[in-house]
C-alpha cells in the first residue's frame, strides 16, 4: 500500500523524467556514453522513477494502464546490482524510447486527479 498520494509519486516520476531530459538534450549516444556526470545522473533519476512506481504499488496500472509498470519498477534493483557492468545503450534506449510515453502517461495522470502542476514543476527544476 502506497503510503503517500499517489499524486506525489507521480509528480516525483515526471520530475526525474524532466531532470533526465534536461541532462541529454542534444546528446546523441557517444556522447552520452562519455559524459560520466551525465549517465550518473540519468541512472540516479532512473532510481527515483523506480521506487516512486513501487510506492505507487497496484494504483500505477489504474492511473497509467498502458506502461510496463513491472519493468519500471525492476529498473532499480538492475541498476543497483548491474551498476559495474550496466549496458549504457539500454540506459540511453530507455531515455529515448521509453521515457517521452511515460512522460505522458504520468501528465495525463496527473491532470486525471487534478494534481497538475507541470508548469510549477519545470520551473522549480
Amino acid at each position: 500500500m502506497s503510503f503517500r498520494h499517489p499524486a506525489h509519486s507521480l509528480r516525483d516520476i515526471l520530475d526525474a523524467i524532466i531532470l533526465i531530459e534536461r541532462f541529454t538534450t542534444g546528446m546523441d549516444f557517444r556522447r552520452f556514453r562519455e559524459d560520466p556526470k551525465t549517465v550518473a545522473a540519468v541512472e540516479r533519476k532512473l532510481l527515483v522513477i523506480s521506487e516512486a512506481a513501487i510506492r505507487l504499488g497496484e494504483q500505477a496500472a489504474v492511473l497509467c494502464p498502458d506502461q510496463p509498470w513491472h519493468k519500471i519498477r525492476g529498473t532499480g534493483n538492475w541498476i543497483r546490482h548491474q551498476y559495474e557492468r550496466i549496458d549504457l545503450q539500454s540506459v540511453w534506449g530507455t531515455v529515448q524510447e521509453d521515457l517521452p510515453s511515460l512522460r505522458a502517461s504520468v501528465a495525463a495522470a496527473l491532470l486525471r486527479l487534478g494534481a497538475d502542476d507541470t508548469d510549477a514543476n519545470q520551473r522549480r527544476l
